[in-house]
């Protein structure tokens, strides 16, 4: 018996997944419905399910950055409407995904798919990794960085981010409130930042290009980057090539 939630902010769109489940409940076991992606990631976290329904689309966080921050990530099936970003995502990488509304035979074609499939963790991981990619490409989900604090969940306006440093496996998003680990890395946040707003510098940093009051000469070819915070961030011999670019000197 494969153990499931149903995360959705529409008690309408639960109900029909509920439904539509009555056909498979010796296979498929429902433990909680979630009405939002924060319940939703207490869910996870409590039930360790097996497989997940889930809506992109909530308030609060949605549900891209509801998967970000589960740490084993369980199969996903996705029942939405959705961009042209999150379609190349799921095409690729989603156990499948179902287009609102739904008919009761296309719900069944996903489940015999789930069934027939039977994914590892293994494989479930590295699939929820890399359509997180891909959908990060999407211009509204790289206005903000979500990231767990402790047992809370904090949304950073990427307007507020002051610098990101490489930190372990980690990375550390810099704001004036402070600064938050968030479990990616450094070529994703290059990758999804605006490079008009956003400078990798060194193989370590990336820096918000107006958070910067000036730029010193350091040792050999590299610069330092004074912060409006009053931080230094090393400027390596190419961060200093980009930043010139951007800047117009």
């Amino acid at each position: 018996m494969k153990r499931a939630l149903i995360i959705d902010d529409e008690p309408l769109a639960r109900m029909v997944v509920l439904e539509y489940l009555q056909d498979f409940k010796d296979k498929i076991e429902v433990l909680q419905e979630c009405g939002d992606g924060f319940e939703g990631l207490k869910a996870i976290q409590q039930h360790q399910p097996d497989l997940i329904f889930l809506d992109v689309q909530m308030p609060k966080i949605n549900g891209f950055e509801m998967l970000e921050l589960v740490d084993n990530p369980p199969a996903v099936i996705f029942a939405t409407a959705f961009d042209e970003y999150a379609i190349k995502a799921f095409e690729a990488h989603a156990v499948d995904y179902l287009l609102k509304p739904f008919s009761k035979e296309r719900f069944s074609k996903a489940i015999k798919k789930y069934i027939a499939q039977a994914p590892t963790a293994a494989t479930v991981a590295k699939g929820t990794e890399t359509l997180l990619e891909a959908a990060a490409q999407s211009p509204a989900q790289n206005e903000r960085i979500v990231v767990k604090t402790g047992t809370k969940v904090k949304i950073i306006s990427v307007l507020d981010v002051e610098y990101l440093q490489a930190d372990d496996d980690y990375v550390s998003v810099v704001t004036a409130e402070g600064a938050f680990l968030k479990n990616k890395t450094m070529a994703f946040f290059e990758k999804i930042l605006d490079p008009k707003y956003f400078v990798r510098v060194h193989r370590s940093y990336i820096i918000a290009i107006q958070q910067i009051t000036r730029l010193d000469p350091y040792e050999k070819d590299s610069h330092l980057a004074i912060l409006k915070s009053g931080a230094k961030i090393p400027v390596s011999k190419t961060g200093y090539v980009k930043l010139k670019q951007v800047l117009g000197i």
